[in-house]
Formats: structure tokens, C-alpha cells, sequence
């Protein structure tokens, strides 16, 4: 009789996912939410698997090495993730596919990532009432980053997903190979 750690083994041998492929190579558990991910761009990575085919997400395993390493606190990398990922939503091929609120909620997204890039324009939607408060107690930065940058990318991700059309495995490769080319070089481990 095969032991739970045995089925979970071949499982995992299966078909693993991307960030569940970098949990191992950087020799953590098992999980797609390796904590040596950035938290935006594990998000973009998840939302990009669960919206390929099977053999679009077969090809994204390539991209494995080059997300660990990567997470590291500031507002650059996750605003600059998601202005990224919203701008290619709002370009897609079927743009007309994309409806009023999801396009409401994508600039919100855009506009809040280019206040925290760039001090303009000004906070609009929700970010006008968390961010002063949680940056009075040094909390915006992570907020964001755990909780809001992730979500805003992921829906982004899907916006264009649903608006690529046929090419959708193709586009959302490109841009999950253009976030990870934006986002800092992975950080190297010194040994002592």
C-alpha cells in the first residue's frame, strides 16, 4: 500500500505546474506559492498556467530557473508588473471583448500603479483610502505587494487571456517572458 508521501510524489511527477517546478528547484516544499517567487509575478505565473492549454503550459516550464530568486520588497517591481500586465490587456487583438467594469477596474489598476512608479496622477478607487493609512504605519508597501498587485495582475492576466482570441498560448507566453525580462535579475545566494 503506497504511503500519502508516495502519492503526493507522483503527483508531483505528473504534471507539475511552473511555480510548483520552481518550488523544487530551489529546494523548498511543494507548493506553487514558493516564498522565493516575488509575490506579483508568482501571481502573473499562476494566472498564465491556469489560462494556457495543456501544451501551452508544458511550454511556460522553460521559464522555470528564471523566477527564483526574484522576491524582494518595493513598490518598483510590483507596480511596474502590473502597469505592464494592464497595458497588455488594454492592447489586446480583441479588445472589444473586454467589458466596461473589467476596463473600469484595469485603469484603477494602472492608475494606482503609476502613482506608487511615479507620484502621479493621483490615487483613485479604493487605493485613495488604504494607502494613506497604511503608509502612515509602513504597511502600503507590503499590502501591495502581498495583496494587491497580485490581484490586479492576475485579472489583467485574464482580461487577456479572454481578448486574445486564438492566440492565446502565445500571448500569454510573451507576457509572462516580458514580466519576468522587467522584473530585477534574481538575486544571487553568496555562500560563507
Amino acid at each position: 500500500m503506497k504511503s500519502r508521501y508516495d502519492r503526493l510524489s507522483a503527483a508531483e511527477r505528473q504534471s507539475p505546474c511552473l511555480l510548483e517546478l520552481v518550488s523544487k528547484l530551489a529546494r523548498e516544499p511543494w507548493t506553487d506559492h514558493p516564498s522565493c517567487v516575488h509575490p506579483t509575478l508568482g501571481s502573473i505565473a499562476r494566472a498564465v498556467h491556469d489560462h494556457s492549454s495543456i501544451s501551452g503550459r508544458l511550454a511556460l516550464r522553460e521559464f522555470a530557473p528564471a523566477f527564483v530568486n526574484t522576491a524582494h520588497a518595493g513598490f518598483g517591481t510590483s507596480a511596474r508588473l502590473v502597469a505592464l500586465c494592464v497595458s497588455n490587456a488594454l492592447a489586446s487583438p480583441r479588445s472589444d471583448l473586454i467589458s466596461n467594469d473589467e476596463r473600469r477596474r484595469l485603469e484603477l489598476a494602472r492608475r494606482t500603479a503609476l502613482f506608487l512608479m511615479e507620484g502621479k496622477p493621483a490615487l483613485a478607487g479604493p487605493a485613495r483610502w488604504w494607502f494613506p493609512v497604511l503608509d502612515r504605519v509602513g504597511l502600503s508597501e507590503p499590502f501591495y505587494r502581498t495583496y494587491v498587485s497580485t490581484e490586479h495582475a492576475a485579472e489583467a492576466v485574464a482580461v487577456t487571456a479572454k481578448a486574445a482570441g486564438a492566440g492565446r498560448d502565445a500571448q500569454l507566453r510573451r507576457l509572462l517572458k516580458l514580466c519576468l525580462s522587467s522584473a530585477p535579475p534574481p538575486r544571487r545566494l553568496t555562500l560563507v
